[in-house]
């Protein structure tokens, strides 16, 4: 994730996000960076618009466990929850697939 931290700070600062400068941040922040994903992430972050990237990129939202006592829905109620419950399941999916490319 710090590479991907790296290219976001780079980013917001108004600064190129390339290979020179990611080593650069990383370094700076104490980490040894990996020459292959850095280039990876340069080469998957070429002709990204990153501003629109960040404003339709879902957020992951831990879904809150009911407090007990607390009254169970009808099943019409419950039918109408499972397909967030999918949902939130890719979601997750999805996240865990983009942490593994980038560390």
């Amino acid at each position: 994730m710090e590479y991907i931290y790296a290219a976001m700070l780079l980013h917001k600062a108004g600064k190129k996000v390339d290979e020179d400068s990611i080593k650069k941040v990383l370094a700076a922040a104490g980490f040894n960076p990996d020459e292959s994903r850095v280039k990876a992430l340069v080469a998957s972050l070429e002709g990204v618009n990153i501003d629109e990237a960040i404003k339709t990129a879902p957020s992951v939202v831990s879904a809150a466990a009911p407090v007990s006592g607390e009254s169970k829905g009808t099943k019409a109620e419950e039918k109408k929850e499972k397909p967030k419950q999918e949902e939130k399941v890719s979601e997750e999916k999805a996240a865990a697939g983009l942490g593994a490319l980038f560390g």
